[in-house]
């Protein structure tokens, strides 16, 4: 999708790229920049004040505030920085840790509520001028807590669709330690897969997590890359990667 470098609104500039945030993609789906990256001026007849970006996917967590959902001005280059939910337009906004934020979850959920029901959002600038921007965003609400402790019906008649991720079986559980493994470069081996589950899990009576695989397989890296050896789900490295990973409250 394009998205424009900035907004120009009654002489105010409103920055709306990210180089953190936004993804570039390639101008044509054959054939891709040297760098790999997306060539912001291979096409000459496109016009260069929009840049082609792959549909962003923008999470935030407990550092979110009210204020972050509101333009941000900057004193000394005189211009204003996007909002989250405005560099997300196109794409999907997750609040992660949802109930965790420094501000109260009810006074961040009333600050949806038009957006959502609309489908635009109203952003003030420092003059105290109030603009509005489409609010084309799937917007995630991700929690461990409650939600009839963090939300009342009203709103949550709002959120569509409730969705309940429990805990993985077995086999989820050895699908997703696969492919983490895969991906983070870490000599997969089922046998290593059967013995941590053995002694760490079922002798334990410990419940299996979607985010353990991830975070023991970093175990794995952190100690392999200190005692210069290749990561393996050898029976010492698991133990070692446990060892320091779980806590037994």
């Amino acid at each position: 999708m394009y998205i424009p470098y900035a907004l120009y609104l009654d002489g105010q500039v409103i920055k709306v790229y990210d180089q953190v945030s936004h993804t570039l993609a390639p101008e044509s789906d054959g054939a891709s920049s040297a760098s790999g990256t997306g060539n912001l001026r291979a096409n000459p007849r496109r016009d260069p004040r929009w840049v082609k970006i792959r549909r962003p996917f923008i999470v935030t967590g407990g550092e979110l505030t009210l204020e972050g959902l509101d333009l941000v001005y900057d004193d000394v280059h005189k211009f204003y920085e996007a909002p989250f939910q405005v560099k997300a337009n196109g794409g999907i906004l997750l609040i992660d840790d949802f109930g965790r934020q420094q501000v109260r979850p009810r006074d961040l959920l009333n600050r949806w509520i038009v957006p959502l029901e609309n489908r635009v959002d109203f952003l003030t600038l420092h003059n105290g001028r109030k603009v509005e921007v489409p609010f084309d965003v799937l917007i995630v609400f991700s929690t461990n807590l409650p939600p009839k402790d963090l939300v009342d019906e009203a709103f949550l008649r709002r959120l569509r669709h409730k969705i309940e991720i429990g805990d993985p079986s077995y086999e989820e559980y050895r699908e997703i330690f696969k492919r983490v493994a895969q991906g983070k470069k870490v000599e997969y081996s089922d046998q290593g897969l059967a013995y941590l589950l053995q002694e760490w899990y079922i002798k334990r009576n410990r419940k299996l997590r979607a985010s353990h695989p991830r975070d023991l397989c970093d175990q794995i890296l952190d100690i392999s890359g200190y005692l210069a050896v290749p990561p393996t789900m050898s029976r010492e490295m698991l133990d070692r990667a446990a060892k320091a990973y779980f806590v037994d409250i």
